[in-house]
């Protein structure tokens, strides 16, 4: 009677294990790691998209925010996650390209994370303080050229786009002012309104509702061409720095091994929200573009992330570029 009644409950237990197994996805919550503070531009993007993938899943979408590290702590935590799909990563150029020819990462980036799908992207903007007296990106240059030693830089930490976007613009006018990093993009942007730092070169998502809003001020856009949020504000080409083109693309990823018909779902969802009009709408007033629907893929993502690599890799090196700390 023993024996019977044990082998009932372990029958009960393997029927009990495998109904859970059967279960569609998602059964649960899924989380999206944005690997900067909130308020900033990517977590704003984040939970406007998670929003939207909510309705499609059936599933709540929780944003959580990992900081540290310039997005590196928390795409760590991503790769380490069980490969079931209920953890995404976000990130962009900075996080999952750049960071790679700067940090001594534990994982790879390429290769540790298999791809949702492309977001889209915007350019950067110069911006700065209102204090600083220059009125375009010409005198904003002489300005930096005369207080170099003075003048301080915005960043989201070594390897953040606004980093990076910062390196590139220094290099090009030959000056070497000062860099402070913040946890995000979003506190560095409250300390620039506040007049505590001089400059970021930012994402337009990000900058756009300051610049708007009389708060701070926008000397270019990183592009050959203006974007419809900030019409009066002159691509660089315009401007008197031909050629300065920075675009910061987003994504998503999950770690190694995710089921393909998990990322398939997910992929899904993410391209329905892409093509929402009021997502869109968001996304215009931010100043971003939706990547086409035939780069949404997660075969397009894998190859516009190792083309940046080849590209950003050799110029970050070559700059000598170190970790913070």
């Amino acid at each position: 009677m023993r024996k019977w009644l044990i082998a009932v409950a372990l029958a009960a237990m393997g029927a009990s294990a495998s109904g859970v197994a059967a279960q569609p996805y998602p059964a649960r919550p899924i989380t999206i790691i944005v690997p900067f503070a909130a308020g900033g531009p990517s977590d704003v993007l984040a939970r406007v998209l998670g929003e939207r993938m909510r309705g499609a899943l059936h599933q709540t979408v929780i944003v959580e925010n990992v900081t540290g590290a310039a997005g590196t702590i928390g795409v760590a935590r991503a790769v380490r996650a069980v490969p079931d799909g209920y953890t995404v990563s976000f990130g962009h150029l900075g996080t999952h390209v750049v960071n790679g020819a700067i940090y001594p990462l534990t994982f790879d980036l390429l290769n540790d994370l298999d791809p949702v799908g492309l977001i889209g992207g915007n350019p950067m903007l110069v911006v700065s303080k209102n204090a600083v007296p220059a009125q375009n990106l010409k005198e904003l240059i002489d300005w930096i050229k005369a207080n170099e030693a003075k003048v301080t830089f915005g960043t989201a930490g070594v390897g953040s786009g606004a980093h990076f976007a910062g390196l590139y613009f220094q290099s090009r006018i030959g000056t070497n002012a000062r860099y402070v990093p913040y946890r995000g993009t979003g506190p560095a942007m409250q300390d620039l309104v506040a007049g505590n730092i001089d400059i970021i070169v930012d994402q337009a998502s990000n900058s756009m509702p300051q610049v708007q809003g009389g708060k701070i001020r926008a000397y270019a856009v990183t592009d050959s061409q203006r974007i419809a949020a900030a019409p009066d504000v002159p691509s660089v080409d315009e401007a008197g720095m031909p050629g300065f083109h920075v675009r910061l693309w987003s994504g998503m990823w999950v770690p190694k091994g995710t089921p393909k018909d998990v990322v398939g779902k997910l992929n899904g969802a993410l391209r329905e929200a892409l093509a929402d009009p009021a997502v869109l709408k968001r996304f215009a007033d931010l100043g971003l573009d939706a990547a086409p629907a035939d780069q949404q893929t997660p075969e397009a993502l894998r190859k516009h992330q190792k083309a940046e690599a080849d590209k950003w890799w050799p110029m970050i090196k070559q700059a000598g570029v170190k970790p913070e700390g």
